[in-house]
């Protein structure tokens, strides 16, 4: 398993897709509850939302890595591999031509519209609880970015390591997302435009690797021998 070459994709996925998604996220993370707090008060606050955000993630990993352990059991971990790799190629391109796959999803736009009317009354309560929640919500909103984190995590099959991937995914947003709420997205514009251009070729890179790894081509840390749980059970004489 290449943890290390993984969580580090993870993390940069993370952290350069996280000013990328600012403006979507960035109104909800502008306008949490947190005005009548100061100092570490305030970013107690913020951190809990995040907090909030990194569970969810971390969560749905573990639901993601028994998903891809199954596929492992079976032996179909080299196809499942190859297959993501493939679709975050195709991701990667449809951002270079400017293509939006997930836009006009019905499915996707209910759910939103589900998360973000819980949301707007969770808004109202001024408590630290309260502050949680939103952040657990918005780790539920339909985000691209996320999207491929989940990729990621699939491909990791294994309980443990998934929930990692997606907790070092979200470990990557947390500087973005603790300065919109902290100092208003004083993010230069110029340096988000720069990180908007450079976030496609991290998720390339993360499909190349995935391929590598489902072509089991005995390189240690890239492309690693996978076994198949299925077909090493062996049966006593």
């Amino acid at each position: 398993m290449l943890i290390l070459p993984v969580l580090l994709s993870a993390l940069a996925l993370g952290f350069l897709g996280s000013f990328h998604c600012i403006g979507m996220c960035g109104p909800l993370a502008l306008s949490l509850p947190v005005s009548h707090l100061t100092g570490l008060k305030k970013i107690a606050g913020v951190l809990l939302y995040n907090l909030g955000r990194i569970l969810v993630y971390a969560l749905l990993g573990l639901l993601l890595g028994w998903i891809g352990m199954t596929f492992q059991f079976f032996g179909w971990q080299q196809f499942f591999s190859i297959a993501l790799g493939i679709f975050l190629l195709l991701i990667f391109l449809m951002h270079i031509m400017h293509q939006n796959i997930f836009q006009n999803n019905r499915i996707l736009k209910n759910w939103n519209k589900l998360i973000t009317q819980k949301l707007s009354n969770i808004y109202q309560k001024k408590s630290y609880r309260g502050i949680f929640l939103i952040g657990l919500l918005n780790g539920l909103l339909p985000c691209g970015l996320v999207y491929m984190a989940i990729a990621g995590a699939l491909a990791s099959a294994h309980i443990l390591y998934s929930s990692l991937f997606m907790a070092a995914f979200g470990a990557g947003t947390l500087p973005a997302m603790m300065s919109v709420s902290l100092v208003g997205g004083l993010i230069p514009a110029k340096f988000r435009k720069y990180i908007k251009i450079i976030s496609p070729y991290i998720i390339g890179v993360m499909g190349v690797i995935l391929i590598l790894r489902g072509l089991n081509l005995g390189i240690p840390f890239l492309s690693p021998v996978l076994q198949h749980p299925a077909t090493a059970i062996e049966c006593s004489p």
